[in-house]
């Protein structure tokens, strides 16, 4: 891999517009849209093609040996953070499943706020009510702000949100401070497909965005440890606040430090930079040319919203995220009580919770892996949710007196995962045109947020038997989803190759770097 291009924007006005007419006539799929739009264009362009274009005349030299040096760079700089934050993302949102049996749950003469099953259930949803009411504006502020630094303004106050917990006593407290935790937390994820797609190539996003989502298994089991620590620690040795609120003052302080080591760690985009010189910095910019996607625009183009809210992908990737998350939102809030309606107590629930968080570690990471190496995410992706499939089956036909055996199936479920992140990378991935991303992603996140409402309620009373028929069909139809979002894009890539095929094509100069969406740019390919 050797690239030698001139760090300049490339051709003046009038050779770009003559550059897309010739390419409509060659049937371009963006045709004389583009041709219409292309002053706008070069002059909304991303800012990658805005950086380059100081340096007209320079040129650079992208080598195989720079380019892995760079990625090395990269990994160790961004890649940690990344895996703590959405570590603590997970954790910090689920602390209050290791809550509910470590007291929170029990009237106020115990040292709980005294609450039902049901008000219990409502905690679950709400925090995703928060999440919903800002998952839009925040994916606007995200395009429009800083992203470093808004990024781990959120973070800080979701970590202030947590503490507060500890310090509710009563329903309505508990449900105040639940929604500003799922407010805040609602820029992590759409943030850091950004930042992934922003530092990485197509056939690197896969299993990056694998590694930094499978610290969800990692926070489940750190979470189960250092919940059985305080319990324990507190039964032995008694504290003088309850242990529940130990956790919430523990987790919630943990995130807030790292917070504020998010923003001096993270930059908003390669060109400021701390920790990479001038030289690599628009290397840096380089080698992600070929995602044909840029690094970033601030201008919010209403005509890349309609195309996102016109696209089948968009439609499919959104009722995937709903149907998949009624699962999530159940298990996440109820995996405790799930594992002491097993037959187990309340502290081996605790501890006996961990392994499901290696499996989902094991296989985030190997599916993220393998989809990049095979080049085929999506149909390796869909093994982790066949077998969590295979995970609820267990659960619902084992008879309760083979408790092993349906606490296995709990753990396959772990490996659910996969398809959601599966399409959560492509969102980064097989979306272009800065706006259209950020679009799809909010929705792609409404979808998630929806469902994490609904998933708690199915579980009523201590009978989960619907909740869990009702995951297993939700699984199931998510399968089918994944084969049609397979198919889709690869009659889309054939449609595009027969355009640059076509006599008369001619691709633009530096189209890389013009903010065009993935449906009206004949170079981009949609990774399957």
């Amino acid at each position: 891999m050797e690239q030698h291009r001139p760090a300049t924007a490339g051709g003046d006005e009038k050779n770009l517009s003559h550059g897309v007419v010739e390419e409509s006539v060659g049937g371009s799929v963006a045709g004389e849209k583009v041709a219409g739009r292309i002053l706008d264009h070069s002059h909304n362009a991303d800012a990658a093609m805005k950086a380059l274009a100081e340096y007209e005349g320079e040129v650079l030299e992208l080598t195989e040996e720079t380019n892995k040096r760079l990625l090395r760079k990269i990994d160790w700089h961004i890649m940690p953070i990344l895996c703590l934050v959405y570590m603590v993302n997970f954790l910090d949102k689920t602390t209050i499943s290791y809550a509910s049996i470590m007291g929170l749950k029990e009237p106020h003469a115990q040292g709980g706020i005294d609450i039902t099953s049901n008000q219990y259930s409502w905690l679950g949803s709400m925090f995703y009510f928060g999440y919903l009411v800002w998952e839009w504006p925040t994916s606007r502020l995200l395009q429009y702000l800083p992203l470093g630094k808004y990024s781990a303004f959120n973070v800080v106050m979701w970590g202030v949100s947590l503490t507060c917990f500890a310090a509710a006593n009563n329903f309505a407290g508990a449900m105040v401070v639940r929604f500003f935790l799922g407010f805040f937390e609602s820029a992590v994820t759409p943030g850091f497909v950004l930042f992934t797609s922003q530092w990485y190539t197509k056939s690197e996003q896969g299993m990056r965005t694998g590694i930094w989502f499978s610290f969800n298994g990692v926070a489940q089991i750190v979470g189960g440890l250092v919940a059985y620590g305080i319990a324990r620690g507190t039964d032995i040795h008694g504290s003088s606040i309850e242990p529940w609120k130990i956790l919430f003052l523990a987790t919630g302080l943990f995130t807030v430090s790292l917070g504020i080591a998010f923003f001096f760690i993270m930059p908003d985009n390669q060109l400021n930079c701390r920790w990479l010189s001038e030289q690599d910095r628009r290397l840096a910019v380089e080698r992600i040319r070929v995602n044909q996607q840029g690094i970033g625009n601030k201008t919010w183009k209403m005509y890349q919203v309609k195309e996102a809210f016109l696209d089948p992908l968009t439609w499919a990737f959104f009722l995937y995220s709903l149907i998949t998350s009624i699962t999530n939102g159940g298990i996440t809030n109820f995996f405790s009580l799930l594992i002491t309606s097993f037959g187990y107590t309340s502290e081996q629930s605790l501890l006996y919770g961990t392994p499901a968080g290696a499996v989902e570690i094991i296989a985030l990471v190997g599916c993220g892996y393998f989809g990049d190496k095979l080049g085929s995410r999506l149909l390796v992706s869909t093994s982790g949710l066949i077998a969590a499939i295979i995970g609820v089956a267990l659960i619902i036909a084992l008879p309760e007196s083979m408790n092993v055996g349906r606490l296995i199936g709990y753990y396959l479920t772990g490996a659910a995962a996969t398809s959601f992140v599966a399409l959560l990378s492509l969102v980064g991935t097989n979306v272009a045109g800065y706006t259209k991303k950020t679009t799809v992603g909010a929705l792609y996140l409404i979808g998630y947020c929806v469902g994490n409402i609904i998933g708690p309620q199915t579980f009523r009373g201590n009978d989960y038997t619907t909740a869990e028929i009702i995951i297993l069909v939700c699984e199931s139809v998510a399968v089918l989803i994944v084969v049609f979002i397979f198919f889709y894009c690869k009659w889309q890539n054939k449609k595009k190759a027969a355009i640059r095929a076509a006599p008369g094509y001619v691709k633009l100069e530096n189209q890389e770097w013009l903010d065009l969406t993935d449906r009206e740019n004949p170079e981009f390919v949609y990774v399957l």
